[in-house]
């Protein structure tokens, strides 16, 4: 399927939580989408829908493709470990992710216009590609041209959340990816083990 750009409220509707962010839309409506949204009556979904929604509802929240998706999958599943939990420390590894997470932006669809637009540098050197994986060490930059940016530094001044795997510099706009972060560190509602049951197929 081709990057979703629809109407986002309607997505969180249909997995029943806010996945994209704070949404007042959604607090007002917050059943799913369609006519028979407000129904008590919905039918029973079955096994493998249940598995499908979650592998979706993972891609729309990190706004990841399916040929993407497919390729992490196999990557999680050939390192040790639990297979669900090395997908999402691998997703967590995305340099669009790890710039949202840094604050440099304030959205995953923005990060991947800020990456895109050659505003970030990994170990020096710029890097336009979203779905880079990063690696424990990497030094991720505002590049010098960019820092002016109003956009970033409002983003910046606006940052909230810190992540314990993540280290930021808001003076030189700086950070490091120190590690792949633990399950429990990940703030995101997902049940990795159906998709890992939804490929086990």
């Amino acid at each position: 399927m081709a990057r979703y750009t629809g109407p986002r409220s309607r997505i969180s509707r249909k997995f029943r939580e806010p996945i994209f962010g704070a949404d007042k839309y959604f607090e007002k409506k917050n059943y799913p989408p369609g006519m028979h949204g407000q129904s008590k009556k919905r039918a029973k979904q079955s096994e493998y829908s249940v598995q499908l929604q979650e592998k979706q509802k993972v891609k729309y929240t990190y706004g990841i493709l399916e040929r993407q998706f497919s390729r992490l999958f196999e990557l999680a599943s050939r390192k040790e470990g639990i297979t669900g939990e090395n997908l999402l420390r691998l997703i967590e590894s995305r340099l669009d992710n790890t710039v949202y997470r840094m604050g440099i932006a304030p959205s995953r669809a923005a990060a991947r216009q800020v990456v895109g637009h050659r505003h970030i540098s990994v170990n020096g050197k710029m890097v336009n590609i979203p779905s880079y994986l990063l690696k424990p060490g990497d030094i991720i930059s505002v590049r010098e041209r960019s820092k002016a940016l109003e956009s970033i530094n409002q983003s910046l001044s606006s940052k909230l959340n810190k992540y314990p795997w993540l280290e930021w510099d808001d003076k030189a706009m700086t950070g490091k990816f120190m590690t792949f972060p633990e399950r429990q560190q990940i703030p995101e509602n997902i049940k990795e083990q159906l998709i890992v049951e939804l490929y086990s197929k």
